[in-house]
């Protein structure tokens, strides 16, 4: 008997290669959020649909096509770096998927959660000091490759290019399209700074008298994960100081709150970073209202919660 056609789904997606997954992501309107907002629309970048479930998969998989590239990406070097977290995980995942072998310096607070993924996808870990954060990560990993540099590619997230160029060519045309061009204000957190830059600049190129807003820890000393305050950080290579038409200082326990009330108010569980993005928005949208203006504010989902939920704020 001879079998039935297999039926085509409504919406035919073919086989595709996992890295091919990386971008594209939904921008998603955040109704609750600017309820008492008239006039303003806030959207996010819903950048855990990446496969390896942070908007630094765009990133890690430039510097490493530019490593490849340029030839100095080989498959006897290991990728060095310091990370957080996620741009640690999205070398480790696109590694995993090419035959490469990686070694990442990262702040011994990073969350559980983080640690075990980048165990899982065979990552070596050098942990290192949670009292200087990333910048102490920064030291150790720059240590490691005075050492031997001969074995290793080092991308170096926050003095790379190719990081904040994945922002240019990707994230910012995105906005462009999915927003209709509508766009009229762009906030983002930093960390390499890297999403910030390059969206930023794209975004002023496309948009005559679109405002972009930076966004980072109001102290040194914060619990805000994978964030610079860059008064007191080491400051990335990257990072152009004169770029930002603006910039929020953002409370750590504002933050907690923004991701609680954005599981609660809106379905979306998030990172901290997130919620620390939707904390600026919010309050461009206040002073927006206040002049009586409206608006259009596109920031970042950098990446969901499942990565956090083992932080205590959640019963807060």
């Amino acid at each position: 008997m001879a079998l039935a056609p297999v039926p085509r789904p409504e919406h035919h997606v073919r086989a595709t290669d996992l890295l091919e997954q990386i971008g594209n992501t939904p921008l998603i309107r955040l109704d609750r959020i600017c309820e008492d907002l008239p006039g303003i629309e806030i959207y996010a970048k819903a950048e855990f649909f990446n496969p390896g479930g942070s908007v630094k998969d765009r990133a890690a998989y430039a510097m490493i096509l530019d490593g490849e590239r340029s030839g100095k990406l080989t498959k006897d070097k290991i990728i060095l770096d310091s990370t957080s977290g996620n741009t640690g995980i999205a070398y480790a995942m696109i590694a995993a998927y090419k035959g490469y072998r990686v070694k990442l310096c990262v702040p011994g607070n990073a969350s559980p959660e983080r640690k075990n993924i980048l165990h899982a996808y065979g990552a070596e870990v050098v942990l290192t000091d949670p009292a200087e954060g990333s910048d102490g990560a920064i030291r150790r990993v720059r240590e490691i490759y005075k050492e031997d540099p001969d074995l290793y590619f080092y991308p170096d997230q926050y003095n790379n290019p190719a990081n904040w160029l994945a922002h240019y060519n990707g994230t910012a045309i995105e906005i462009l399209y999915q927003t209709d061009g509508r766009v009229t204000h762009f906030v983002a957190c930093m960390g390499t700074s890297g999403t910030f830059m390059g969206t930023s600049r794209r975004l002023k190129q496309e948009v005559p008298g679109v405002q972009v807003i930076s966004a980072q820890p109001s102290t040194g000393f914060h619990g805000l994960e994978g964030l610079k305050h860059m008064p007191t950080a080491i400051v990335p290579g990257i990072y152009n100081t004169d770029l930002a038409d603006d910039n929020i200082w953002i409370e750590t326990e504002d933050a907690y709150a923004m991701v609680r009330r954005l599981a609660r108010d809106e379905a979306l569980l998030v990172g901290i970073s997130s919620g620390a993005n939707l904390v600026a928005a919010t309050e461009i949208g206040r002073r927006l209202v206040e002049r009586g203006e409206s608006g259009v504010i596109v920031t970042i989902l950098a990446d969901s919660a499942y990565k956090y939920l083992s932080e205590p704020f959640w019963h807060d």
